[in-house]
């Protein structure tokens, strides 16, 4: 893996920020997208711009083909059974949120329960605190380690017979923890319940298999892998999809309407209402291709030496603190003490350096860890280490202007 021929790949990387070569650490809210992703979104709409499955002239087909090939695309990347368990959305947050309208409200009634842990993003909170306050189940949490990790006992103590729904991330977008999602999985599926998984940050940087987690829902972004934007993926075991009613209606996702009721498409289409993402698929696709041209282990081995090189050097500087697990994945959560993180972003900023200062959309988790905000670096293929060494030097200048104030 040659860091600086990955790097050629990116042209938004080669630029400076008010005067300074960028150093983009970021890409846990969204990544850089690689010139084949944007060549395939470029030729799409130069070449052969068409609606899909409805028509039969050659750029209809065309367009069918790529969206369609995108799709057989994402099932060999997770390793699903079939395409019908392939569902495009616009992202994870929207993946997860049919699960629990559609799932959700139709399987979960007063007295059962919804297991999530106290990590969760946004989206894996509020989707199942809203199903939860329409039914009347209860909504429970994992409780955390002191390091941000989940142990098992805790699981096996929080999910009982009582519970139809467990959901958690694999990774956490804000510690790092990489999650025992398999094991959970079984623990779940011997009480009962089926297993939601936010993949949002653990399908760029792993090998990703569905089958092997045996999860019954994953749900991803395409823009966190060098994808476009507004693109995701809802994988759900084919048995729980055929009973889900969908959630939106209109053209596309229908068999038969007639004036008082209709009949909805097979899988996967009959979640797919209206004209699709269809260039945000195809874009999607050439993310793919390109990640597996590199290698998804080779991704994961180079992001876990940046982040313990990370954590080697920061954990150096007096005043700081990191949150999150030794062992994590690719990115150091922190603060530096009496300084705001928005200000540690603002001074990084001024030196070229792109970092995330806020709640990070998990303010259950700034609770737990007793703060309003943390700042946040994030890594992916893309970075080096003297881009880290950079961050320290940033990190370093940002304490010395405070002490000075």
């Amino acid at each position: 893996m040659n860091i600086h021929d990955i790097r050629a790949h990116f042209p938004i990387l080669n630029q400076q920020v008010n005067g300074n070569d960028l150093v983009y650490l970021d890409s846990a809210a969204t990544s850089q997208k690689p010139l084949a992703v944007i060549e395939a979104l470029s030729t799409y709409y130069k070449e052969y711009n068409s609606n899909v499955h409805r028509g039969v002239h050659t750029l209809g087909t065309k367009a069918t083909d790529g969206y369609e090939g995108a799709r057989e695309k994402v099932r060999r990347f997770i390793n699903a059974k079939s395409m019908q368990e392939i569902i495009f959305t616009r992202g994870a947050t929207t993946a997860l949120n049919i699960v629990a309208q559609s799932y959700g409200l139709t399987n979960v009634k007063e007295g059962d329960e919804i297991v999530i842990t106290y990590m969760e993003h946004h989206a894996n909170v509020i989707p199942w605190q809203q199903v939860a306050k329409i039914t009347g189940a209860t909504l429970k949490y994992i409780p955390l380690q002191e390091d941000g990790t989940i142990a098992l006992k805790d699981v096996e103590e929080t999910v009982t017979s009582n519970t139809k729904i467990v959901s958690v991330m694999l990774v956490s977008n804000v510690l790092g923890t990489i999650n025992p999602i398999k094991e959970i999985t079984e623990i779940a599926h011997k009480n009962g319940a089926v297993m939601v998984v936010d993949g949002a940050q653990s399908t760029p940087h792993m090998k990703i298999d569905v089958r092997d987690l045996d999860c019954d829902f994953y749900a991803f972004s395409g823009h966190k892998m060098c994808g476009p934007t507004g693109i995701g993926v809802l994988y759900g075991k084919k048995q729980l999809l055929e009973n889900m009613e969908p959630v939106e209606f209109g053209g596309e996702m229908i068999d038969f309407v007639g004036l008082q009721e209709s009949t909805w498409k097979e899988l996967p289409w009959k979640f797919e209402a209206g004209t699709p993402i269809i260039a945000g698929a195809i874009g999607l696709g050439a993310a793919i291709d390109f990640l597996e041209d590199i290698g998804l282990d080779a991704i994961e081995a180079h992001e876990h030496k940046l982040a313990q090189y990370a954590l080697e050097q920061l954990s150096q500087i007096d005043g700081m603190t990191i949150y999150g697990p030794k062992h994590r994945a690719g990115l150091v959560t922190f603060n530096i003490d009496d300084v705001h993180p928005h200000d540690v972003a603002t001074v990084l900023d001024a030196e070229g350096i792109a970092v995330r200062a806020g709640h990070h959309c998990a303010q259950p988790l700034m609770k737990w860890l007793k703060v309003s905000a943390t700042a946040r670096a994030s890594f992916y293929l893309y970075n080096t280490e003297e881009e880290v060494d950079k961050l320290v030097a940033g990190i370093k200048k940002t304490k010395e202007y405070f002490s000075n104030v």
